[in-house]
């Protein structure tokens, strides 16, 4: 199963965990901290990107500290820090209200220096038009210049009744100057939080087609195929994208030749 649906937690959640049978190289857990509270976490044999999502923090590493602040994944840019291997940290919820965070993760040898994304950093850019119009929010992808060793990480903001991942697209082969194969995770918020959205994957080569619903704090799974997505009306769809590959950390995603047509339209 590919879709892994939201449940209560709180401290430290993994949710993709490594070696979990369908992802090779992406693993993912969620941090919720009470104000006031802490947590030590250690990156092991990953490199790791810590992407707030609400409240505030203060992130220990080394003999660097890291602080940041955001009020909703709706409202405002990321911040998120970089995390080498082997590398132990200490958060810490600074402020008021609840702090949420999201911790993306993959192999990696290289042991390059932890660095903050701050807002200003994030590179926003509107994607797509019409109704598939899309604003995509890149953290760690090419708005950086530190050096990282495979992860990529962004965000999409789907507008209400809006399609993203479109014309659908897929990177599950290696194909050079055409396609790179990357594994890619997402992790859904919905504003109002009752809303839904619907997440397609399917295969031409396997004549499979699926469609899953997703809510508030669902995650899902893409080891290969066409995902497209699309948010359900009134609802405003935000995932959190994160992506891995064996070989070069580049985004060449291959549209599916079928629907490409619509980017010709006006």
């Amino acid at each position: 199963m590919l879709l892994i649906k939201s449940e209560p937690y709180h401290g430290y959640h993994p949710v993709v965990a490594p070696h979990n049978g369908t992802l090779q190289w992406l693993t993912m857990a969620l941090l919720k901290l009470s104000p006031g509270e802490s947590y030590t976490g250690e990156t092991q044999g990953q490199e790791q990107v810590f992407v707030l999502m609400e409240g505030q923090f203060a992130m220990t590493v080394g003999r660097e500290t890291f602080r940041g602040k955001r009020a909703s994944v709706f409202t405002e840019r990321a911040t998120a820090v970089y995390l080498p291997p082997h590398t132990v940290y200490d958060v810490q919820n600074t402020g008021a209200e609840v702090m949420e965070a999201a911790v993306a993760g993959t192999p990696a040898t290289d042991a390059y220096a932890p660095f903050i994304v701050t807002p200003d950093m994030v590179a926003v850019r509107r994607v797509g038009q019409k109704n598939w119009a899309r604003t995509v929010q890149d953290i760690v992808v090419n708005n950086v210049s530190h050096p990282v060793s495979r992860i990529v990480v962004g965000e999409t903001l789907n507008d209400a009744g809006n399609w993203s991942g479109y014309p659908p697209h897929k990177h599950d082969h290696y194909v050079p100057g055409v396609e790179a194969q990357m594994e890619e995770l997402y992790h859904f918020r919905v504003l109002p939080k009752q809303g839904f959205g619907t997440q397609l994957h399917y295969r031409k080569d396997l004549d499979e087609f699926h469609a899953y619903v997703v809510r508030d704090g669902d995650t899902f799974m893409i080891p290969n195929g066409y995902h497209p997505v699309v948010a359900a009306g009134g609802y405003q769809l935000y995932y959190l994208w994160m992506m891995a590959g064996e070989r070069d950390r580049v985004l060449m995603p291959h549209e599916d030749a079928d629907h490409v047509w619509v980017k010709e339209e006006r």
